[in-house]
Formats: structure tokens, sequence, C-alpha cells
């Protein structure tokens, strides 16, 4: 045995045998949090863990070098998972499947974290019917300069706009910067009208909040602004769901909120050492969330009522790809979130006389999903850089590349 690993730890939970392996692993070391203390944890709130992540198909996001290290993730569960945990296959756009994990207790939790999870991402759809959604998901993501007080005036703006079509919304802090508001609906929808929804409710968002509230996709045109992420009603794509330890230096945790609440709130107030104390005082703010499911009808009728979308102009070389609106640059491509940091310092160094006419928002580091795992893109907007001091495009700094030796219908391997 490997000296510097613990003993590993038999728990009986409710009548179900989980092996903790490592248990004394130390996995957030500002906080002096093992992995024994994160499957306590999520035992603690377990009854409101299991309200966001239960009976959904998950993918398992994997910290299994700790949270300094970049995760990966896991669409198929894993071929040796126990009886007490369920399966759900689904098929992705891309023309491929997968088995995915489904939890139903709090057995499933502890089983989860011992694989090195630290969220739970759960897709919107529940285990017995996977092509109609129950959830929509509204992702305020603030841009960059833009303080907690501007998120929360956008979150009551999308309250007013819920209020109006029929709809209730559940707020819950991102466990990042950012907050995130639940809307149960019936499973009567397509991926496809939820999408157009959320996107509907994120341009009337903006349409009332001008300058406060975005709905531009594409991160450069945005400004200074929370985004509201339609987007992440699309077909595949997950959110860290209520109660969720994020991996932050502190353990802060995605945590459901009264809308009372929302206003003195702050993310940095929950954390895996503060939420279960919350938890067995208050309960779950959200305990009632799957009594308010409620009909898409009054987005989907607005959304005619506001047409569609504006699209981007698209290049003109036959390529097809979308031709940006903005004078921007692209840096480095890197493997890990350091590695782009490091890049963009360096690109800084070079052009030290102009990096202080840049704002906050012009500098875009962006996590971008690769097959298995992040892989990150340094970009900067020259729009605030008179054109003649403007830096050239110039050969990236870094340039990796999150595919190469992948194969998949329609691409050889590199």
């Amino acid at each position: 045995m490997n000296p510097s690993k613990s003993p590993a730890e038999i728990l009986d939970i409710a009548g179900s045998e989980v092996r903790i392996s490592n248990p004394d692993k130390v996995v957030f070391p500002e906080p002096g949090l093992t992995k024994l203390d994160l499957v306590n944890y999520y035992l603690a709130v377990a009854e409101g863990a299991l309200r966001g992540a239960g009976g959904r198909p998950m993918v398992l996001k994997r910290f299994p070098k700790g949270i300094d290290a970049e995760p990966f993730f896991q669409k198929r569960v894993p071929e040796n998972h126990p009886d007490f945990i369920d399966t759900a296959t689904l098929h992705y756009s891309s023309g491929t499947s997968a088995e995915e994990t489904v939890i139903r207790d709090a057995a499933g939790l502890a089983w989860v974290v011992n694989l090195g999870c630290l969220d739970l991402n759960p897709h919107p759809v529940r285990a017995e019917d996977l092509d109609h959604p129950d959830e929509l998901r509204v992702d305020l993501d603030p841009m960059p300069g833009v303080d907690w007080s501007r998120i929360v005036d956008t979150a009551y703006v999308a309250q007013d706009v819920l209020d109006d079509v029929g709809l209730v919304g559940w707020p819950k802090t991102s466990g990042s910067r950012g907050l995130h508001i639940l809307v149960r609906i019936a499973p009567q929808w397509s991926y496809r009208d939820v999408r157009l929804a959320a996107e509907t409710l994120a341009r009337e968002v903006e349409n009332r909040a001008p300058g406060l509230a975005t709905a531009k996709w594409w991160k450069e045109e945005r400004g200074e602004s929370v985004f509201v992420d339609f987007n992440q009603n699309a077909k595949d794509r997950t959110v860290a769901s209520a109660y969720s330890v994020r991996s932050r230096p502190d353990a802060r945790v995605s945590t459901p909120l009264t809308w009372n609440e929302v206003r003195s709130a702050r993310p940095e107030q929950f954390t895996v050492h503060s939420v279960p104390e919350r938890f067995s005082d208050l309960g779950d703010p959200h305990a009632g969330i799957d009594d308010e499911a409620g009909s898409l009808d009054g987005l989907l009728s607005l959304a005619a009522k506001l047409g569609p979308a504006e699209k981007a102009p698209r290049s003109g070389d036959g390529s097809g790809r979308r031709m940006s609106t903005m004078p921007l640059i692209e840096v480095a491509r890197t493997k890990t979130r350091p590695e782009a940091e490091a890049a963009l310092d360096e690109w800084k160094a070079r052009y030290a006389d102009v990096v202080s006419l840049l704002h906050p928002a012009d500098v875009l580091v962006d996590g971008m999903r690769g097959s298995s795992s992040l892989w990150y893109r340094v970009r900067v907007n020259l729009q605030h850089i008179p054109e003649d001091r403007r830096p050239p495009q110039e050969k990236l700094i870094a340039d990796y590349d999150p595919w190469a030796g992948k194969e998949w219908p329609g691409r050889p391997a590199s």
C-alpha cells in the first residue's frame, strides 16, 4: 500500500455500503477539507442536493489531482458501478451516445464524491424522459468589471419577466461569481423549444435593462454587463446543481436562496463549512420547486412577437464562419489556465504602451470544452485602442490543440 494514502473507510448509508478510498486526502488545502469531509458535507445536505441532481443523468466532472489541476469530464458511467447507481443512455448531437450516471440517494452522492467529483452536473431532464427537459436554466454570468449589485439587479429583472409569463424562478448562487435561476417546467417541450424560450427570456431582460444585461452570445460584444446565458439550455450542456461544491480555494457552494435574500447575500458566505448549519437551521429554500412546474407558452408567444434574434455576419470566404464585428486578436491556446495567464502576461509585456487603454471586459480568457477536459483560449478586443496603435495578429504565444490525435466521424486523426 502507498504509505501516503490513508486506509479506505466503508460507510453504511441507509443500508448501502460505500467505500471511500484515501479518506484523509486533502482536497481543499486552504480550509483543510479532506475527501471524507466532502462526503460528510453532501450527506448533511443530501435532501437538497438530490432535489437538484437526483434522478437525472449527469456528467462526472472529476478532480483526481485536486482543485489545482484541471478536471476531466466523464460522460460514461464507470464499468463497475454499484447496484444503487442507475444509468440512462443519452444520444448526443454529434451522433455519439453514452450511458451516464444517475444517482437517486445519499449513497450515490457519496459514491460520486469518492470518484473525485466536487460539483454535480446533471442534465435538465429526468432519466425517465430524456427528450423533454423539465428545467429551464438562467445563468447570470458577469463580465469582468461587473460587481455583485449589478448581477442582483439583473436577477430581479429576470424575476419580473418570469412572473409576467407565468413562471416561477428559484435563485441560487452559482458558487463562482454569478447567480443561477432555476425554472421548473412541465416536460412537454423539446430541447429546441426550451432553448428558444431561454433565449427569449434573455432578450427581454436585455430589452428592459439595456446596458445592465445582455443576451449577446459573442463575448467580445457584451461590454461590462451581465450576460443572461441562454445557451446553458442547449442539449448536451450541464450546470452545477444546487448544493454543489465548486473548485474555489474557499470550497464555495452553489447555494439556494429565497428572493428576499438575493440582495443581501454574497457568494463567499456559502461554503462547505457554513452551508450544513444553514441547511439544518433553515431547511432548503428550494423545497417547493417541484410543485411549481409551469408552461413555456408565454415565453414562446413572446418569441414570436420579438421575431428571430439578430445573427452575426458570416465570413465571405465560403467557410461559413461567423465574422466578428470587433477588432479581435488571438494570443494563445493552452491546456491549463496558469499557462493561459502566463501567455497573457507575456503579450501585455510586449505591448505595455497600450495595455492601460484596455477595459476589463476587453481581455477574454475563456475555458473551452474539449473532448474530455477544458482548454483555454486567450483573446484581446482592441476596440478601445486607437486604430493606428493596435497590436497586430501574430503567431500564437502557445498553440495547444485539444483534439490532437482524436478521431470522430468526418475528422481523421492528426
